[in-house]
């Protein structure tokens, strides 16, 4: 494929199973795998079912160091510094695992109230394990600017703050946030910075050397074209002796990239594909699918916010390749989560059921947001069937409350 040839929109589908009929605005959630690079992982499994012993203890290894080595050099990072794991999930709850080491009891887990649920939950789990607390800054959605998200964690910064987590791109309300002034906060005062670049890599340059957070985990599966399960670990040199895998095997004590490339029996291709998801990156012109993606975002945002109407969620600086509106949905400030939770999901399900669009939307706060992608197998005509259709449902829904 030459890249010079490239026609970005609903033409490229033919490079993925996505079915047909469907409007697919949700490439964010778990990514879309094209069809070269499930081939390539199929041929890394028969690889290894054609004599699994020889494969695990002699190919495996140099494989995945390899595999390593090559997305390291996107990431702008030292391969000695990068590791594999499954998600950006496992990534967080590897990091704030391992800080049981130093963890003390009344110390601070610091976020912010965009944080993604399941890393919430993680913090949760390991304070309660070591009598830490976690506090999450409220952040207000629709956001004010990127000064402020960082002033807003700033201020909330103590002697009792141990550790750090922020989104690069946040999960339920897809802003850019300002991570490098908030890594140069936490260094001024001692504090662990972990990033949560879940949705970054293939979204924004990252350049994780200069970054220099303590801790900066992402995946690989959502904008680079890799196959589930596939993410990374970055982890700041003077930081890799506290840093250990979830599950310790024979590499525990080695090193930091000897406890990760081994931790027993699994299917290691998502991991080795990784590379394959990365040519197919370059295949569709990389900075160019980038621009394309994200002014075609910016467009969809626009004429959503036109037929709602709603004000600027965000200043239109903090978007990268998604856009999440608030809905005009008013809920009664003391509805139950569940009940806003349930609320959000008969709208979604309308949506998909009736018209075979798929998007998220979720409660956040007392507010019903709804959040769309854009990729390059998207067009403006995809957000356009759904902007046919939402406020009707919009106002449906509204009359069942």
């Amino acid at each position: 494929m030459n890249t010079q040839d490239i026609v970005y929109g609903a033409a490229l589908r033919t490079h993925w199973d996505l079915r047909s009929d469907m409007t697919f605005l949700n490439n964010a959630s778990f990514g879309a795998t094209p069809r070269v690079v499930m081939q390539a992982q199929s041929e890394w499994r028969a690889r290894m079912e054609r004599q699994p012993v020889e494969f695990v203890m002699r190919t495996q290894g140099p494989a995945v160091r390899a595999a390593a080595e090559e997305m390291a050099a996107f990431l702008g990072a030292d391969s000695q510094d990068v590791a594999f794991v499954d998600n950006a999930s496992m990534g967080v709850s590897t990091v704030v695992h391992s800080l049981l080491s130093v963890l003390k009891p009344g110390d601070e887990l610091l976020t912010t109230t965009h944080v993604y649920n399941a890393v919430r939950q993680t913090m949760k789990h390991v304070a309660a394990l070591c009598g830490a607390v976690v506090k999450e800054v409220e952040v207000p959605f629709p956001l004010v600017s990127a000064d402020d998200v960082r002033a807003r964690l700033r201020a909330e910064m103590t002697s009792r703050t141990r550790f750090v987590i922020v989104d690069h791109i946040t999960s339920p309300t897809g802003c850019i946030f300002p991570v490098e002034g908030i890594i140069e906060d936490c260094r001024e005062r001692g504090i662990l910075v972990m990033i949560d670049g879940a949705h970054a890599p293939g979204m924004v340059p990252l350049n994780l050397t200069t970054l220099d957070a303590d801790w900066y985990t992402g995946n690989f599966h959502k904008w680079m074209y890799a196959p589930k399960g596939s993410a990374f670990l970055w982890t700041r040199r003077d930081r890799q002796h506290m840093t250990h895998p979830l599950v310790p095997s024979h590499g525990y004590g080695q090193g930091y990239t000897a406890e990760f490339d081994f931790i027993g029996t699994k299917d290691w291709s998502a991991y080795t594909c990784a590379v394959d998801g990365l040519r197919f990156y370059e295949r569709m012109g990389a900075q160019t699918a980038v621009e394309y993606n994200r002014s075609l975002n910016r467009a969809a945002r626009h004429a959503l916010l036109a037929a709602l109407p709603q004000p600027e969620p965000c200043p239109v600086s903090m978007l990268g390749f998604l856009s999440t509106v608030v809905l005009p949905i008013d809920l009664p400030p003391d509805m139950p989560a569940a009940e806003r939770m349930a609320v959000s999901l008969k709208l979604h399900d309308r949506l998909w059921d009736d018209h075979a669009i798929e998007v998220p939307v979720m409660a956040f706060g007392t507010d019903i947001l709804l959040r769309t992608a854009s990729h390059v197998f998207n067009e403006q005509s995809d957000y356009d069937r759904l902007i046919a259709v939402l406020p009707a449902l919009i106002n449906e829904l509204r009359a069942q409350l």
